[in-house]
């Protein structure tokens, strides 16, 4: 199969993939959510039940830069209000996603990189992360689940600016959170029942400029990939010879650097493999 035949194959896979594509999927939520600050306003308006809440900074594929060292972290779409409070909208479809720790961790990632150095620690923003479940991750049928740091011993709000919520994607309640579920888990633009989703869905998947768009960004994710799998594959290569050097010949973990040639930064990657 030469070249051209492959690029066509993978184009009409492609466009059926984009067929059956819903808000909560992970390439899909990426663009619309792109550059469409009142469709992320609108979406949190209703999860929080604010109405008065005006976004005046929106990003989607948030990298969070303070986390040298660290696991790294890039959120879905990062907004901020203009009081200053900052949001984590996360969609997750499998339960592995959404696990309690995933959420404290996210948290706290938000907190490194608002708070710069020498500032108080008060002038921490108000944080809210949010994960939107494709299933009910409690299994109690609620639409929402705000979780909130407590004084156990006194039994009142430990008060601390930090707010995880998890949205249900199976709610339906006869209410906007349920109409705006409906909508997360729905592929046709058609049978959504929120204007701004359903607009927004349709540009994607019935306008050629945004077929195109979503055609091209996921021809980039799976160049991503691809790239990121022969980076994995070199890295195995090299800590596969750190180990028979260290073994074998028993050599320094500078000698091996040296007659490897090894950079600091690929060190840092190998070092915690070995």
């Amino acid at each position: 199969m030469d070249r051209a035949e492959l690029e066509r194959r993978f184009h009409e896979e492609d466009l059926q993939r984009l067929r059956g594509f819903r808000p909560i999927d992970d390439t899909f939520m990426r663009c619309l959510f792109r550059d469409d600050l009142p469709l992320a306003e609108y979406v949190l308006r209703i999860i929080l039940g604010r109405d008065d809440l005006r976004l005046t900074h929106m990003e989607t594929q948030r990298d969070l830069k303070r986390l040298l060292g660290a696991r790294s972290l890039c959120l879905d779409v990062h907004g901020v209000d203009s009081e200053n409070r900052q949001y984590d909208i996360e969609v997750q479809r499998a339960d592995g996603g959404a696990r309690p720790a995933r959420a404290r961790y996210h948290a706290s990632a938000m907190d490194i990189e608002a708070l710069d150095a020498g500032q108080e620690f008060e002038a921490l923003p108000e944080t809210y992360v949010i994960f939107i479940t494709e299933r009910d991750f409690f299994g109690s049928g609620l639409g929402l689940y705000p979780i909130e740091r407590m004084n156990v011993a006194l039994g009142t709000s430990f008060d601390d600016g930090a707010h995880i919520l998890y949205v249900n994607g199976q709610y339906r309640g006869g209410d906007p959170l349920g109409r705006l579920m409906h909508d997360f888990l729905c592929s046709d633009p058609n049978d959504m029942l929120c204007d701004p989703m359903a607009e927004r869905s349709r540009y994607y998947k019935e306008n050629p400029k945004g077929v195109g768009e979503m055609c091209k960004a996921m021809e980039d994710m799976r160049r991503e990939a691809w790239e990121m799998g022969r980076e994995e594959g070199r890295l195995n290569i090299l800590v596969d010879n750190v180990r028979n050097l260290k073994t074998a010949l028993r050599f320094s973990d500078q000698q091996i650097r040296e007659v490897l040639k090894i950079t600091n930064e690929d060190w840092e990657k190998i070092a915690v493999r070995i």
